[in-house]
């Protein structure tokens, strides 16, 4: 089925950008939200379901995201090791956040068991 039927839902309460696919959860990217400003969007984790592989959803799930943080105007901080490779494919659409931001995601991440 081709990708264009995948929904992509930010369910920030719960640190999950979806993508669903006839209301099915497929795939989804686990993060937070940096506690201090510039307050980016550290990535995590990003998960597509068993079966769902090799449709593209994964890279999606990472273009939506940094879709969001561009219109929130704030970084991605790409801490999942999928959405890294994404980003140093896509320069243009995914800039490289500023090393102080990304040592304050480390941080907050090694700080909250909650997030890992």
């Amino acid at each position: 089925m081709p990708i264009e039927y995948i929904e992509y839902r930010d369910d920030r309460e719960a640190g999950r950008l979806l993508a669903a696919e006839d209301g099915a959860v497929v795939g989804h990217i686990a993060y937070f939200v940096l506690a201090d400003a510039p307050h980016a969007l550290v990535a995590v984790h990003t998960v597509v379901e068993q079966g769902h592989e090799g449709r593209g959803i994964a890279g999606g799930l990472v273009k939506t995201f940094y879709g969001i943080a561009a219109a929130e105007g704030v970084p991605v901080v790409p801490l999942c090791p999928y959405a890294a490779s994404w980003a140093a494919k896509h320069p243009d659409e995914a800039p490289e956040p500023a090393a102080e931001v990304v040592l304050a995601a480390k941080a907050q991440l090694a700080s909250d068991t909650r997030l890992r």
